[in-house]
């Protein structure tokens, strides 16, 4: 740990047991913060968005709980997981054993399963190995054998994927009105790659002049799907007529190339390139298919023979998880379980115990309602909150104690009614003997905290100070803290709901659990879609209106957010059955605002994003000097070699492998973290370097370039959408999901508004305080009086009661909803006798 420093700040009890005593805290925003934290609590951290609740919560207690452990692991062990550095802080005092739950989902993989993150697949093949029905002569099968991820039981056609990866001559070429000069073969690399298959097939004799439908199909099989390679003499440049001149005289080639047709390029591309975009962008021509020797159900032959309940391991896994404990409880009590007990008593007795450990971990997942979910249901398809609650539901089979649970907004993407079943798990926690530290925005579980640490009073550097730490009922004489604000009285009325200006109609609309739903969504208004947890609400939003939209605007369909999920039963679009009756012409553009990083290395950050970079290199470049030495505007993008640091190629950290420690990451030894080199950071305006201005945050920038509209004008959106503390240069890969979402907004707004346009947004207020949620529900108003259509998937219920039109999917989850349950204003569905939403809506508006 760091070298201890004066104390700043200290907040809480004095020394003595049952407390967790932090002293000096720097860790990211942290001002060298001193407090004491109950254990044996629930205890939540609170504070606005990038206060710093979680650099204490993560950053702080549970790295030092983490390296704590880890110091007690063999050093060679160590070198085998992943470890993130020490934290800043001078010393942590009483604290436990801790357990994270985090809503990352790690690298996604369509291996990893709801079951196989319960482990409940684990008894499950047990259950089938021990106790199952095999047919007659055939030989037990070890419990491994019923897993699609081991050799033993993958199905050998699909590896045990389910599906299999082709392609059509229609991904491959998407417009058959084009020639191949015209690039018809839309799946054929771009740039020179692409031009040399094409100039081979003019050595072989093709016509690259004509359409491509009015080639020969055999001609267009060859051309698309051959395995051969041939190698032949290829002449850049030349006419189909000069090079068959030069091939009948035996001119000299240029060079020899090797053909290669577009499925064969396409499928070894995905399976061997180690570069995430072109992976990503073959993946646009694939075609995900079920394996047409396991039907998509993954494993061998032998293992689908054997049943348990009548059905399958694949079918008893395809089913949603409370009829899974139905199937079970029924095959333990029925005739079949009776002869079982006669005739194999010892088959019985591991029936029994097997089937029941099933039973206890799925009512442990059905208490914290997830019980629509299957085993089978792929981790990358799930919500970051489903993938939380499902982790907590493990841990509360555990039955640890004297551990400190450290969760990160349990309750994000949950509704009302959820959270409720939320909260009694984590009071289970705590009655078990355990901590549980929780960041929370949620203010129905800020309530039920016993202790509450306020972080802030602001965000970033306005941040990182304790403004309250003590019992719930203690905030409310805390006048600096924004969380007491929203715990006290209720906020100002709603303003009155909007009339719709039109009505975008869809009918007969089928995905997921959607069957044959009919829904119209007025234009002009600010819509709330909500629901408990698994509703369908995404699916109608974000998957079935998008798609609807996308195919009228005649917008490409885009490729997966991560290539492998191709593989999934719902991925690579167009999966969306229904249309659009009505509405259609009032629509001109549609614009997806969501949360995924907009960038994945610490390359891509907040100026690099927003366009706003541009112009402030230009200005660089206009500087004297700089004209002087002919420096471009390129010069002063860290990007660029001409400009960056070479020692650390524009990092502006280099990296120290330290074995079985974490690497250390230092600031480099030539700019000292300033990511250029000393001739660019030499040129200045307005008395600062290019690294200082990247430094700025964004309130700071604005004051700094109040004068430029091209740099001032971004930078206000973003201070409206509440990110004045994020800096200019903040890599994308520290910013959070939230955050990436309002800048993908601020971004928007910067735009010249035009009326017709569509937006969609999933649950926005994912990781915003409730003083945050206000900034944001202010500028989604500002879209929706410019004439557009806002459209949002959404828990918060003071966001829900502030917009002008809500529907309501239910009445529950997985096949229980995909139903309409109520439309109209929020007044009227509140009044809903049928809505789940509709009570808590009502204490909203009240």
């Amino acid at each position: 740990m760091a070298k201890p420093r004066p104390r700043k700040q200290s907040v809480g009890p004095a020394e003595g047991a049952g407390y967790v005593h932090v002293r000096g805290a720097r860790h990211n925003n942290l001002k060298d913060l001193d407090v004491a934290i109950p254990r044996d609590a629930l205890v939540v951290f609170t504070g606005v968005s990038g206060s710093g609740k979680s650099s204490l919560a993560f950053g702080t207690l549970y790295a030092e709980a983490q390296r704590r452990y880890l110091d007690s692991v063999a050093p060679y062990a160590r070198r085998l997981i992943e470890q993130q550095a020490p934290p800043e802080v001078d010393a942590i005092d009483g604290l436990p054993p801790a357990v994270a739950l985090q809503q990352q989902r790690g690298t996604p993989s369509t291996r990893s399963s709801v079951g196989s993150v319960t482990t409940v697949s684990n008894s499950l093949r047990m259950l089938y190995s021990r106790a199952g029905d095999y047919p007659k002569g055939q030989g037990v099968i070890y419990a491994d054998g019923f897993s699609p991820n081991t050799p033993a039981g993958a199905c050998p056609t699909c590896h045990g994927l389910g599906r299999v990866l082709e392609v059509s001559e229609a991904s491959l070429v998407p417009d058959p009105s084009l020639s191949i000069r015209e690039r018809a073969i839309a799946a054929w690399p771009p740039a020179w790659h692409g031009q040399n298959l094409r100039d081979i097939l003019v050595t072989l004799g093709y016509d690259v002049d004509i359409p491509w439908k009015k080639l020969p199909k055999k001609q267009r099989d060859w051309i698309l799907f051959t395995d051969e390679q041939p190698v032949v003499p290829v002449y850049p440049g030349f006419t189909p007529a000069e090079t068959r001149t030069a091939l009948k005289r035996k001119t000299e080639p240029a060079y020899m190339g090797t053909y290669t047709s577009a499925r064969r390029y396409v499928l070894h591309t995905y399976a061997s390139t180690g570069s995430a975009m072109m992976k990503k962008r073959v993946s646009r021509f694939l075609l995900g298919s079920a394996c047409p020797e396991c039907h998509g159900k993954r494993l061998r032959r032998e293992a689908l023979s054997v049943t348990f309940a009548g059905l399958d391991i694949a079918e008893l896994s395809a089913l949603p998880l409370h009829d899974v404990a139905e199937k079970l409880r029924g095959a333990l009590d029925g005739p079949a379980a009776r002869k079982r007990r006669k005739d194999h008593p010892e088959q019985a007795l591991a029936a029994e115990r097997l089937a029941g450990d099933v039973l206890h971990r799925i009512a442990a997942i059905e208490g914290l309602g997830l019980g629509y979910l299957s085993l089978d249901r792929s981790t990358p398809t799930l919500s970051p909150g489903e993938l939380q609650r499902l982790r907590l539901a493990t841990q509360l089979r555990s039955k640890l104690f004297g551990v400190v649970y450290v969760l990160d907004e349990p309750s994000a993407g949950l509704h009302p009614a959820d959270t409720e079943a939320l909260l009694d798990a984590l009071v289970q926690l705590r009655a078990a003997g355990n901590s549980v530290f929780v960041v929370e925005h949620e203010i129905d579980v800020i309530r039920r905290a016993d202790w509450i640490v306020d972080v802030g009073p602001g965000a970033g550097e306005q941040g990182g100070r304790i403004v309250y730490s003590g019992p719930a009922k203690g905030l409310h004489a805390v006048a600096g803290s924004r969380t007491r604000e929203f715990l006290e009285a209720p906020r100002a009325a709603p303003r009155a709901p909007r009339k719709p200006a039109g009505w975008l109609k869809l009918a007969g609309v089928y995905r997921n659990n959607l069957h044959g739903v009919d829904v119209d969504f007025p234009l002009g208004v600010l819509t709330a879609v909500t629901g408990v947890s698994g509703s369908g609400k995404s699916t109608l939003v974000t998957q079935a209106l998008v798609d609807l939209l996308s195919a009228h605007l005649g917008h490409e369909p885009p490729p997966p957010e991560e290539a492998d999920e191709l593989l999934h039963e719902d991925a690579a679009g167009g999966l969306t059955a229904g249309h659009v009756s009505e509405g259609l012409d009032a629509v001109t553009r549609l614009v997806q605002v969501d949360q995924k990083p907009i960038g994945r290395t610490p390359r891509s950050n907040l100026a690099t994003y927003t366009g706003l970079f541009d112009p402030v290199r230009k200005l660089f470049a206009a500087t004297p000097l700089a004209k002087s030495r002919k420096y471009d505007a390129g010069r002063f993008s860290f990007n660029v070699a001409k400009g960056r640091c070479p020692t650390c190629a524009g990092e502006g950290f280099v990296s120290v492998e330290l074995l079985f420690m974490p690497s250390a990451y230092a600031p480099c030894p030539d700019c000292g973290g300033a990511r250029y080199n000393p001739d660019t950071l030499a040129v200045r305006w307005r008395g600062r370097n290019i690294a200082e201005v990247l430094r700025l945050t964004v309130d700071e920038a604005a004051d700094f370039f109040k004068d430029e509209p091209a740099v001032r004008h971004p930078l206000d959106v973003l201070r409206e959408v509440g990110l004045g503390y994020l800096r200019l240069g903040q890599p994308a890969t520290e910013i959070s999901g939230g955050e990436a979402q309002r800048i993908k907004l601020a971004t928007e707004l910067q735009r010249v508004q035009r009326a017709g346009t569509v937006y969609v947004l999933d649950e926005p207020t994912t990781g915003l305080h409730p003083a945050d949620v206000e900034r944001l529900l202010a500028q989604l108003q500002r879209l929706v009086d410019a004439g557009n259509t806002v459209i949002l998937v959404e828990h918060d219920l003071s966001l829900v009661a502030a917009s002008d039109w809500v529907i309501d999917l239910g009445p529950g989850a997985g096949a229980a909803g995909g139903r309409i349950v109520a439309t109209g204003t929020p007044q009227r569905v509140a009044a809903s006798k049928t809505s789940r939403t509709a009570p808590y809506l009502r204490r909203a508006l009240a």
